[in-house]
């Protein structure tokens, strides 16, 4: 169970509002309250001006203005809004981390108006899952400004040096599309970045126009202080000259170890958390519960599969050994089909697809059957029935398999967590089932029955 710390993005929103007036009106100077903003008017302002600037701009702010100064409070509405968005983004991307780390059927859920529950069947590890899932680092790259700027920003580099920076980035992580740890020419580890359209061009007009100039990384990221209050922890990781333009790819160098170099690759990839999350429960199941769930799951599978074999054997007598004998063989192929898979784990959604699955398969030997026996009572010999009958049930078991597969794999692309195994376990069995149903029922019953002449055989 995780909590969404919403301070450091009511103060993040309240920071742009005073960055973003202040460029709009130099001779002005921004602080932030308890109550909110405040914003003060020097000189021969156009305090007017101001004021329209500010109802245009911040339409959803509380406004309070006396002369020269302006006071802006976050309302409610404002407030619900943004930490609504502000979880749902955080949600996608526990959902994308959890994704790179190649866990299968988790479940990340929101509850409460802050909090994400988070489920991860068969994690080895959880420590470092949990290090990945709520770690909050991001890159934002930044022009070097002059120390007496008013508008300047001091951090430490690696080296405990300080820098002073735009405080206003070129840009920030959210631009980031693709990043990938690699191998420089020195030997040392980097991060290579690719940024998506609008990010490209921002870097690409930047480094245009700053052609020998140089340009800082930064990296940051949300740590909890002595009073258990989250702040954020930003440091300069690289300063580099810019030789030529850059565009949507580029790399960055002084990430530290291969080690750190692909766990900020995956951070980067996966997204930057737009709020930090603190772990405030955590439960682990071991499998004396989840040995049940799995006993009960496997024994309906198993009294399906047996009510379903022994109806078939009856009912179809000898083809109906041949069906059976394809529908153990589809059973197995599936286990082999999730076992390949990596990260897998069978869960009860996914012991329900296989349930369904050996319905789907029983399907198609019950329309091959009795298109057999339609084309044995047109009087046909049982190897042209069987030939005829495989022949004109292919295409509607195919049409049958192709409907379902579509559904499968909208379930899988809208979905999440248990949703997906559910959706993995059915189009993989729609696979097998096609397989065995069709093509290996078909090279049993050749091999037993092909060279067969006899009008009249009992099936």
């Amino acid at each position: 169970m995780l909590e969404v710390d919403m301070a450091p993005v009511y103060q993040a929103h309240q920071q742009s509002v005073i960055d973003e007036f202040t460029s709009e009106f130099r001779a002005s100077r921004g602080r932030i309250t308890n109550e909110g903003v405040q914003l003060t008017l020097f000189g021969d302002s156009d305090a007017s001006r101001a004021r329209s600037f500010v109802r245009q701009q911040f339409p959803n702010w509380d406004r309070s203005i006396q002369d020269n100064v302006i006071r802006l409070t976050q309302s409610d509405d404002e407030k619900s809004t943004l930490r609504n968005l502000t979880v749902q983004q955080n949600l996608q991307i526990m959902r994308e981390r959890i994704a790179e780390l190649g866990i299968t059927e988790a479940s990340v859920q929101r509850q409460g108006e802050n909090r994400i529950r988070i489920e991860l069947p068969g994690v080895q590890d959880p420590a470092a899952a949990k290090d990945v899932i709520g770690a909050t680092a991001s890159l934002a790259f930044h022009a070097l400004a002059d120390t007496r700027s008013s508008r300047a920003l001091t951090l430490k580099d690696n080296d405990n040096h300080p820098i002073t920076l735009e405080r206003r980035a070129i840009l920030g992580g959210e631009h980031i599309i693709d990043a990938r740890a690699g191998i420089g020419d020195m030997g040392a580890a980097e991060v290579n970045i690719s940024l998506d359209a609008s990010g490209g061009r921002k870097m690409s007009q930047f480094t245009r126009s700053n052609i020998g100039n140089p340009m800082a990384t930064v990296y940051s990221e949300y740590s909890r202080n002595a009073k258990g209050e989250s702040e954020q922890v930003s440091k300069v990781i690289s300063v580099a000259t810019i030789q030529s333009q850059l565009g949507s790819r580029f790399r960055i160098t002084g990430v530290g170890s291969m080690h750190d170099a692909q766990e900020l690759a995956l951070l980067l990839r996966a997204g930057s958390l737009t709020a930090p999350v603190t772990i405030i429960e955590e439960r682990t199941i071991g499998p004396s519960l989840g040995a049940e769930n799995v006993k009960n799951g496997f024994a309906a599978l198993a009294l399906g599969l047996g009510l379903t074999l022994t109806f078939i054997a009856l009912w179809y007598r000898r083809l109906g050994w041949v069906a059976n004998t394809a529908l153990i063989a589809n059973m197995v192929c599936l286990f082999g089909l999730i076992a390949l898979l990596p990260g897998a784990v069978l869960t009860l959604p996914g012991i329900a697809g296989m349930v369904l699955t050996v319905g789907m398969a029983v399907d198609a030997n019950v329309l091959i059957f009795e298109r057999i026996k339609d084309k044995m009572r047109e009087g046909r010999t049982f190897a042209q029935s069987i030939d005829r009958g495989f022949q004109s049930a292919f295409h509607s078991i195919f049409d049958a398999n192709l409907t379902t597969m579509i559904v499968a794999i909208a379930l899988y692309a809208i979905g999440n967590g248990p949703i997906q195994g559910f959706a993995i376990t059915l189009g993989l069995g729609l696979l097998t089932s096609m397989f065995t149903g069709v093509f290996l029922s078909r090279a049993i019953i050749n091999l037993i029955w092909g060279r067969d002449q006899r009008r009249e055989i009992r099936v």
